[in-house]
């Protein structure tokens, strides 16, 4: 028993040495982040040397697939949408592939994040750009970085030997505000939509429900909180003024696949609430007056 347990400990002390990095790595890992705008933009990726090699042409061949940097797939995050170029580069995390030319490089950005020359797929291309290399004085170690950084524009450069890549990136400051804005607002209408519907089910005090659902319908207008403020109106005794709700949450849900799970209701509740609207007095029918001969 004593031996087998020994055994295993010299096992797990032994897989602990080798997976544990002990000595400097060749190719050492970087991570370098810039906010553009609202934006945060982030990248990981690895930093091979020259080493008196050359790279471009030779050790990385032209018009080939390369992984643009060393070890793992370099990682482009991103929190809100860009423009690489000119293109859309949707909120997210993407690997950063590229093919080398004298003239011309293409800058891929792959959904597939473990993405190598050797299982690269054009398939899982989100976003392709072409971009010109630029001479510059020798760079030691391979490079990304951002300069120009303004508030919706910045440029991201891929440096290394004496070739400098930049891509052109911005943002668009309006639609991002607008969006986190709609984000807010809808979070916020579905708390008050929520609260209201709870004090709506428990019986609480209704006049106080009806100013939650006011709210929730001021900052976002859906079938649910409409049909919610129609019942709160019926139960405190306005079926005419709970109609005009529940007829608005009945059109609105015709355009909301979620409706599917509450038709059968509101339906009932628009026939329940219809028939203790008061029928309309018949208008007096006037006879016709008779001519005077």
């Amino acid at each position: 028993m004593k031996k087998n347990f020994l055994i295993v400990l010299s096992c797990l002390l032994s897989s602990t040495f080798v997976f544990a990095q002990v000595t400097p790595a060749p190719s050492p890992a970087a991570t370098i982040s810039q906010v553009v705008g609202v934006s945060k933009i982030s990248i990981d990726y690895s930093r091979p040397s020259l080493r008196g090699r050359e790279i471009f042409g030779k050790l990385i061949p032209f018009d080939k697939v390369y992984r643009t940097g060393a070890n793992g797939a370099t990682k482009i995050e991103t929190t809100g949408d860009i423009m690489v170029q000119g293109q859309t580069l949707k909120a997210g995390k993407y690997a950063i592939m590229s093919i080398p030319n004298q003239t011309n490089w293409t800058i891929i950005f792959s959904k597939n994040l473990n993405v190598t020359e050797q299982n690269y797929a054009a398939s899982d291309d989100v976003l392709r750009v072409m971009a010109r290399p630029q001479d510059v004085s020798t760079v030691e170690s391979f490079t990304i970085d951002f300069t120009d950084v303004k508030d919706d524009a910045t440029t991201m450069n891929i440096s290394w030997e004496k070739t400098k890549v930049s891509l052109a990136i911005t943002v668009d400051n309006v639609a991002a505000i607008e969006n986190a804005v709609a984000l807010k607002s809808t979070d916020a209408s579905n708390t008050f939509q929520q609260a209201a519907d709870y004090m709506l089910q428990k019986g609480m005090d209704l006049n106080k429900a009806l100013g939650l659902v006011d709210k929730s319908l001021a900052l976002r207008e859906g079938f649910r909180n409409n049909w919610i403020k129609a019942q709160i109106l019926d139960k405190l005794g306005k079926p005419s003024d709970a109609m005009g709700f529940a007829l608005k949450a009945q059109a609105l849900g015709a355009g909301d696949s979620s409706y599917q799970f509450f038709k059968d209701g509101i339906e009932k509740g628009i026939t329940d609430i219809k028939a203790k609207i008061p029928a309309m007095p018949a208008a007096p029918v006037e006879t016709p007056k008779k001519k005077k001969s």
